[in-house]
């Protein structure tokens, strides 16, 4: 009989507060007005929205077919509660609030997301890759509508560039183009780590201007002006580069057939250089304020203001005054005394001509408490201060408050605003990565170490309760009764810990060097730490009265008291009791482990065979295996009774850091173990039958640290990660077998390089053009087109049959029906065209073309056979004439050469027409009744109905936007 396993299933992750693949969001308070609104941010696969007030998580979107982690996020400008997130394999979601699963999913690009971007009608949206292209995506249609090629390295930025046509008086063909005029699709600019920036006209689909965007170096962000005045982009050395965009000739550009050729749309303006001289990575314009916020990777945000007009013209005076006084003591005449200089200087300087370090002034620097990563603009109506949303490499967000430049004449150069952190969301996730985690017995607190923090979890509810400051741990663990953590520090301390008042009870300086393992004694009375200054101490918990100063009274308090030492020949890495408290086991820094009586501390076994060291090990339960993993990639398992090593196991694809037995498996042997390694996975071995049970992917960074349930029903695993999240793993009742799960690999092997060779072929097919298609085969589409082909083959043969047993009936009216493939019989009897329709509606709309490309043009007579009957019989015609026009544009040319397909071509035209007139009357009937219920409703009615929520635009008018305008 083939033994099965119980299949282990991710179940949750936590401690992980924002990623720093992504940007962040910043979105207003739906529900109520109370509050700075939510932080739409990337937590590895994930994308949390935080109440940044409170601190929680009120929603959390993820996919379960997706793990690739998320890599851009953007918000719908005129729908507030949609999302579209880019993430780490090239594909694209769409999330709404209060939705868990996405609505659209696209895939067409090749690499990760970098960049996303609505349009201002909230019906395009546009994302940017690592694959150097930009592809525009039609969310009505929910397909994507074309590639940009151009840009020979990663897209940076990405902007839609929409700006409305001024109405003039003149123009007597104002009413004519004023339906024209909306519905131009608009420019897009860009930005690559080519140095390039790009503007393309969406409605011819091509490139109208590049200029080189950054002289030295890579171009890294893109920011642009909220009234399309200008933009900046921003690179190496704190380079910002100014450009002014003008915005009404390229509105007017648009019904212009002959544009001139020297004509420029974006012009240098100048340099600009920050406070900061690594390269920025962000240019964020406030969305109604003159201030635009833009940072590197270092501790800091720089927030930038673009002055008045009159205070341009107030430094543009100051400037001449000074060259008038330098020009007077030149001369040696008092500058008082002459009041006459030269003309030219008499006469006000125009502000176009002023110089762009007199447009621009540094408003302040934010110092941030962790490299910043992404800042979002929290767009308050308070008209005192601006409020700027800060996320960190290291695992938080923050909110600023900035206060607006002083209106006083006085203001001097040295009075420098002064900011504040009001809010912050750091509580639910460590700063440093996690090295050790330890579980109380009663499997309800999870402990948590890393460097400068521990934390204290609930297992139930997966949040903080405690955050306690200690050294650089590396190891901790529950002492018993789950009451009290020790850990072990990097700097040789021993620090104990009571969990419910979070006080530090005791610290000890144990060794010279750092403290790599603790370990509790199977009694629970002493502990034994080893470290890498070659020696192993017993210590005992113990109640010692202390004298409280300056007084007779004592006070008991709880001491750790060293009992005895272990001397070794290296130093120690990882140490470990057998369960009946017989044996030590000591791993050292020359490769072997050491098994050493527990009550002499005699050498009991030396076991040798790992060529790297060995960083941790674990004894079964029944103290009968030992299973030791190293840095050389190996697991090798020993029999504890001789020594013997029973296995070596090539695990992983890079170093170990953890092993860990089950304590009871069902089988009750306790032999099977889960190890984690520097790889990102999780591997859960059979140490009986020596054989991989299964693999856990989901962490994207090296697991550092695993836990493993004591008593829980069903068992569950913990682990923790780089990547700063925690992830639970339960034990289902869902059954796995060896040999399928290397079936499965295989598969997923094989299908992920016939996916990559494919898209190579296409790839080289169309290298040259500026503009392509937006294709992308995934497993899931040729899985489509399979099952399609397979429906025509079917359908067709069925065809056949039923039209055979028709001519035989009219002969014969008593001839017995066919014989029908069993398929139609399942799906209720249905005829061949609705199982065809069926099939052809199953695929998404956005995978659907990808899937009618696998089609061989061997099918397509069979397929336009089938469109014919749809037509007749009109059903669904919208999806009818979306693969009909399709197949079309991709098989023009063959389809043109056929005669037999030229026939059917005409049949299908006048059945489709038919049915569309019919269609369009209909619409249109509709369309006339429900115009003449409006206007009764509007006769009899006492009031027009208003929509009380409509946004007239006319909020953000009372601040003058000024922006490029006086400086182009």
């Amino acid at each position: 009989m083939v033994k099965s396993y119980l299949k282990y299933e991710h179940s949750k992750s936590f401690g992980l507060v924002t990623s720093s693949t992504s940007n962040i969001v910043w979105t207003a308070q739906t529900r109520s007005s109370i509050g700075v609104g939510q932080a739409v941010v990337a937590a590895n696969e994930e994308v949390l929205c935080w109440d940044i007030k409170t601190g929680d998580v009120i929603e959390r979107w993820r996919d379960e077919k997706c793990s690739a982690q998320v890599t851009a996020i953007a918000q719908s400008k005129t729908n507030d509660d949609l999302f579209a997130a880019g993430y780490d394999d090239g594909s694209l979601r769409l999330w709404r609030s209060k939705d868990p699963s996405p609505f659209i999913t696209f895939n067409g690009h090749r690499s990760a997301i970098t960049n996303l971007a609505f349009d201002r009608s909230g019906v395009r949206l546009a994302s940017g890759s690592k694959d150097t292209n930009v592809i525009v995506w039609d969310l009505v249609a929910e397909v994507g509508q074309f590639k940009l090629r151009g840009h020979k390295d990663q897209i940076t930025g990405l902007q839609f560039v929409e700006p409305q046509e001024d109405p003039t008086e003149d123009d007597a063909q104002a009413m004519v183009l004023d339906g024209t005029g909306d519905s131009s699709e608009g420019f897009l600019l860009t930005t690559g780590k080519d140095a390039l920036i790009k503007l393309w006209d969406l409605g011819s689909r091509h490139c109208i201007e590049t200029h080189i965007a950054q002289t030295n170096g890579e171009c890294w962000a893109l920011g642009l002006s909220p009234d399309y005045s200008g933009c900046i982009t921003a690179g190496n050395a704190g380079e910002l580069k100014v450009w002014a965009l003008d915005a009404a000739s390229l509105a007017a550009s648009r019904h212009q057939v002959d544009v001139p050729t020297n004509m420029q749309f974006l012009r240098d303006r100048g340099t600009l250089f920050r406070h900061g001289k690594d390269k920025a990575t962000e240019v964020v314009f406030h969305p109604r304020r003159d201030y635009f916020a833009v940072h590197g990777s270092e501790k800091s945000v720089e927030i930038w203001r673009i002055r008045t007009e009159s205070e341009i013209k107030k430094s543009l005076a100051r400037k001449k005054k000074r060259r008038r006084e330098k020009l007077a003591q030149k001369k040696g005449i008092k500058a008082d005394s002459d009041a006459q200089l030269d003309g030219e200087d008499d006469q006000d300087e125009d502000v176009s001509s002023a110089d762009i370090t007199d447009a621009f002034a540094q408003h302040l620097i934010i110092r941030t408490s962790g490299k910043a990563r992404s800042v979002d603009w929290a767009d308050t109506h308070g008209k005192k201060r601006l409020q700027l949303l800060v996320s960190t490499t290291n695992n938080q967000l923050e909110l600023y408050n900035i206060p607006l430049k002083e209106k006083s004449g006085k203001s001097k150069q040295e009075d420098v605003p002064d900011y504040e952190r009001t809010l912050s969301i750091e509580i639910p996730g460590h700063r440093a990565d996690i090295r050790s985690l330890a579980l109380s017995s009663d499997d309800k607190w999870l402990a948590s170490a890393s460097n400068g923090s521990l934390k204290i979890w609930s297992m139930l509810t997966q949040k903080c309760g405690k955050t306690l400051e200690c050294g650089y741990a590396l190891c901790c663990a529950f002492l018993p009764g789950d009451k009290l953590v020790v850990i072990g520090t990097k700097g040789g301390e021993i620090e104990l810990f009571e969990v419910a008042t979070g006080t530090l009870l005791d610290s000890v300086t144990a060794h010279e060097g750092a403290i790599w393992s603790l370990q509790i004694h199977p009694d629970g009375r002493s502990i034994v730490s080893g470290s890498a200054d070659k020696s192993a101490k017993f210590w005992k918990v113990q109640v010692v009265q202390e004298e409280v100063l300056g007084t007779t009274r004592t006070t008991s308090r709880l001491k750790l008291g060293h009992s005895r030492t272990l001397k070794v020949a290296d130093d120690i890495l990882s140490l470990r009791f057998s369960p009946d408290a017989k044996y030590l086991a000591v791993a050292l820094l020359d490769s072997t482990v050491k098994v050493f009586f527990t009550d002499s501390l005699k050498l009991y076994l030396n076991l040798y065979g790992h060529k790297l060291p060995v960083l941790d090990m674990d004894i079964s339960y029944d103290s009968k295996l030992i299973v030791t993993c190293s840095a050389d990639k190996n697991i090798r398992i020993w029999g504890l009774d001789f020594g013997d090593c029973h296995k070596a196991l090539l695990a992983h694809q890079d170093s170990i850091l953890q092993v860990r037995f089950l304590p009871n498996n069902r089988e009750g042997n306790g032999h099977h173990f889960f190890s984690v390694s520097k790889d990102r996975t999780i591997k859960y071995w059979d140490g009986d039958k020596f054989e991989q049970i299964q693999r856990l992917d989901g962490h994207h960074g090296e697991v550092w640290a695993l836990a493993i349930s004591q008593s829980s029903e069903p068992p569950f695993i913990v682990s923790a990660s780089h990547d700063k999240s925690i992830r639970v793993w339960e034990e289902t009742d869902e059954q796995i077998f060896l040999e399928e799960e290397r079936e499965k690999e295989i598969e997923e092997l094989y299908e992920s390089t016939l996916t990559k060779s494919l898209e190579q072929d296409l790839d080289g097919e169309d290298q040259d053009g500026e503009v392509a298609a937006a294709t992308k085969q995934t497993s899931e589409t040729l899985n489509h087109g399979e099952r399609i082909v397979e429906a025509l083959e079917l359908g067709m043969a069925d065809l056949h049959v039923m039209r055979e047993w028709e001519e035989a009936k009219a002969n014969n009216p008593n001839t017995a029906p066919p014989d029908r493939n069993l398929m139609f019989m399942a799906h209720g009897g249905i005829s061949a065209e609705e199982y065809v329709m069926k099939v052809l509606q199953r695929p998404a709309a956005a995978a659907l073309n990808d899937a009618l490309l696998v089609l061989p043009f061997a099918s397509i007579p069979i397929l336009f056979t089938f469109l014919n009957i749809f037509a007749m019989r009109s059903m669904n015609i919208p999806l009818t004439c979306k693969i009909l026009f399709f197949m079309l544009k991709t098989h023009h040319r063959q389809i043109v050469a056929s005669k037999t397909m030229r026939v059917m071509l005409d049949g299908i035209r006048t059945n489709l027409r038919k049915a569309l007139k019919r269609q369009k009357d209909e619409m249109g009937y509709n369309i006339a009744a429900l115009k003449i219920a409006g206007m009764q409703i509007q006769d009899k009615g006492v009031k027009e109905y208003v929509d009380e929520n409509w946004d007239d635009g006319n909020e953000g008018q009372n601040v003058k936007k000024r922006a490029f305008v006086h400086v182009s």
